[in-house]
């Protein structure tokens, strides 16, 4: 790969990047479609052997199982980085995007044993995040609240304290706050309001906020190897004016100030 590379011109190089950067956003759509390969076969079938009253309503259950799987299987391969890295192995991506349906099947049968526990008056179960969040960054305690104490009873330190708060997993809402803070402000906005319009539950907030800004940070990513490779190549142009040895291109680039 590096052979080929030394004799692709600058823009080739360029072209090349920016390809394998939406090629990968492409494989993130395939990826899920894969792993909703079920919802699809169901909600095909319901198209062509299901009841009267089902294709009047268009399959409306299968239809809607179908659209969650794409758009939550889509959401985890994000959240999970399957667009932060361009030249990773096919054996790698295969077990992100195992993962991220195993994920996503662990969040309906979560699902499930909460309705479960609601429809039978029983304590909701309360599950781990299913996608790691950041850990909290408190290091002090709040103006004018008490020392903590172990399970000794015995008051510790506000060293040992912020100490201890920091290990402490963040809540959902900490954590989706975290991502949040990294995206576009009219981005964030857009969501905030599609949340308070559908009002999806902490789990699938936290995927989503994660997943918006992993795929920002791929972006920011490839805008900075553009601007290296841009800079790399400005550098080559010059060294070889230097030397007598521009070429065309390197004339052209001149007339245009680069």
């Amino acid at each position: 790969m590096e052979v080929a590379n030394t004799y692709k011109s600058d823009q080739q190089k360029l072209t090349d990047l920016l390809e394998s950067y939406q090629s990968r956003k492409a494989m993130i759509g395939k990826a899920a479609l894969e792993n909703c390969v079920e919802e699809q076969a169901t909600l095909n079938d319901c198209y062509r052997n299901g009841s009267t009253q089902s294709r009047m309503t268009l399959c409306r259950p299968e239809n809607k199982a179908f659209e969650r799987c794409f758009v939550m299987q889509s959401r985890f391969l994000k959240a999970l980085g399957y667009l932060s890295v361009f030249d990773r192995s096919a054996e790698i991506d295969e077990q992100i995007q195992m993962h991220a349906d195993t994920l996503y099947h662990r969040m309906l049968a979560q699902e499930a044993a909460v309705a479960e526990a609601k429809a039978s008056n029983a304590p909701v179960p309360s599950f781990a995040p299913l996608i790691s969040a950041p850990a909290s960054s408190s290091s002090s305690l709040s103006p004018g609240q008490s020392t903590p104490t172990i399970s000794t009873g015995q008051p510790i330190s506000a060293s040992a304290a912020a100490t201890l708060e920091s290990a402490r997993p963040m809540s959902y809402e900490e954590s989706t706050e975290v991502y949040l803070k990294k995206l576009n402000p009219k981005v964030r906005q857009g969501l905030e309001e599609g949340w308070e319009k559908n009002k999806p539950s902490a789990e699938e907030r936290l995927l989503e906020a994660k997943a918006y800004a992993m795929e920002a940070e791929a972006g920011v990513g490839v805008a900075y190897r553009v601007g290296y490779m841009m800079l790399d190549a400005q550098k080559g142009r010059e060294q070889r004016r230097k030397e007598g040895t521009a070429t065309m291109g390197d004339t052209v680039s001149g007339w245009f100030g680069r």
